[in-house]
């Protein structure tokens, strides 16, 4: 079997020095925030280019503080993409906000930076890209527009640790940016956690205050806050992985060069790379029109699949009160029908991505000659 993520194989490469960390940890005492928090806030925002990093126990609530920093209301317009896992877009409601979508440029499947101009109301207050999949959206015209209205710029760069837009790391980019560290992630916690970077003091501030029931100091308590900490050992498990971030990017960004090469004539479409990127593919994502028969084949062969993500934001039942009719964004909802993540890992084997590109290939082959194509 192929799986999708492997997440035991890398912890063999690296099971002496977490055990040395999480022994320390208890050792401490400091299970919730602590030392080993603080010093991977410090090292993470050093790795993003940023001067201030706040660990929170998701992605989904980093980005609940940063919209809370930016000083978004109830009323508030977000705009964002419907091509996203729905934390984006439930972040933005969870202070009441409405989130605004644009549809997706059908190369990158990142927000379609050309789109933004046209859905700013004079309720927006910010814009909230997502760096899919492991690719920075175009920011340049990103950041003219929301200079020029006065807007908040929120990165979620939750599947986008180490990406690069023209030289400069995502959690650099916008004025605030929030990152998951699910286990699947790039970089991966064993548990929950996120982190918003900034280079901004008083955001940074608010969210630290935020994340521990709003406190300044202990039962001094300032703002309404929330307990939306980071546990110590994560921090420290956290802390060891982004020793290994960048040998493991290189990894997964030569395992693409190897899938690209291999699927560039099989009438499957590969991953579009902007100029000027560094794409760290959390996901591999290529696209068919018959991505489901493609995966049937795969996991016939034990070749584990994922979809990324099999329905836009706006479609979901969660979301139908938000009032987008099907139609609405017509390149997200193409990708959301095609799309196929295949098996993408560190740890993976160029034997196993030959196996995994053979079976499309066989697929695709066998598809157009039934069909006399």
């Amino acid at each position: 079997m192929i799986p999708f993520v492997d997440l035991k194989a890398q912890y063999y490469g690296i099971k002496q020095e977490v055990a040395v960390a999480i022994s320390n940890v208890l050792e401490s005492g400091e299970f919730i925030l602590g030392s080993e928090v603080a010093a991977f806030e410090e090292e993470f925002a050093a790795y993003c280019g940023s001067k201030f990093g706040i660990g929170v126990n998701s992605g989904t609530s980093a980005l609940h503080l940063a919209l809370l920093a930016a000083d978004i209301h109830e009323g508030d317009e977000v705009i964002t993409t419907p091509f996203t896992f729905v934390a984006t877009v439930a972040a933005i409601r969870y202070i009441g906000a409405r989130p605004v979508f644009v549809d997706i440029d059908p190369r990158t499947y990142n927000i379609n930076a050309s789109k933004i101009e046209g859905a700013i109301t004079k309720r927006t207050k910010a814009i909230l890209p997502v760096h899919l999949y492991g690719q920075p959206c175009d920011m340049d015209p990103t950041l003219e527009i929301a200079r020029r209205y006065g807007l908040v710029v929120i990165e979620d760069a939750a599947q986008a640790h180490g990406a690069e837009y023209k030289g400069r790391r995502s959690g650099s980019l916008g004025d605030l940016a929030c990152f998951s560290f699910y286990p699947g992630k790039n970089l991966g916690a064993y548990g929950e956690g996120g982190m918003v970077v900034t280079n901004n003091p008083e955001y940074a501030r608010t969210i630290r205050m935020l994340r521990d029931w709003g406190a300044e100091k202990k039962y001094h308590h300032v703002l309404k806050g929330y307990n939306y900490r980071l546990e110590g050992i994560q921090g420290a498990v956290l802390r060891v992985k982004l020793t290994h971030l960048e040998a493991w990017t290189q990894n997964r960004r030569a395992h693409a060069a190897l899938y690209s090469r291999l699927l560039s004539e099989s009438n499957v479409t590969i991953p579009s790379v902007m100029r000027d990127t560094r794409h760290v593919y959390h996901i591999y994502a290529v696209m068919s029109p018959q991505r489901d028969e493609i995966r049937r084949e795969l996991t016939s062969r034990g070749i584990q699949t994922g979809i990324h993500y099999p329905f836009p934001v706006h479609e979901l039942e969660a979301h139908a009160d938000l009032g987008y009719q099907h139609g609405a964004f017509p390149e997200a909802e193409r990708a959301a029908s095609r799309q196929l993540s295949l098996p993408m890992y560190p740890e993976l084997t160029s034997t196993q991505c030959e196996e995994v590109a053979d079976a499309i290939r066989s697929v695709v082959a066998e598809s157009f000659a039934m069909s006399g194509s």
